[in-house]
């Protein structure tokens, strides 16, 4: 099934905006290098029913495959980066969700 995109979800609290913002700064060159899409985040966002998530920022972004997911986050630049993400801003969660086949 690599043809079947997946998202990845992201739960976190900036804590130090400072150390967050050069994560962020790096973020995006390496997410785009692994096919990887920003979809949205959201500070404030809105559970109807169960657990919510932590407070804090709710963040979602796409890759073509899980591979190309795999490959993202296993990524050596990316991991070396991470460090100012797990210093500024903790997370609760990082979970990839895989997307539905192609129905025939």
């Amino acid at each position: 099934m690599s043809d079947v995109p997946v998202f990845v979800l992201a739960n976190l609290v900036v804590q130090d905006a400072a150390e967050y913002r050069k994560y962020e700064k790096g973020f995006f060159p390496i997410l785009k290098r692994h096919g990887g899409e920003f979809v949205t985040y959201d500070d404030k966002p809105h559970t109807f029913e169960g657990s919510a998530p932590r407070p804090g920022r709710v963040i979602i972004f796409k890759f073509p495959s899980e591979e190309q997911a795999r490959q993202w986050y296993a990524d050596p630049e990316y991991q070396a980066l991470s460090v100012h993400r797990r210093a500024g801003a903790p997370l609760e969660f990082l979970t990839m969700v895989r997307g539905m086949a192609p129905r025939a």
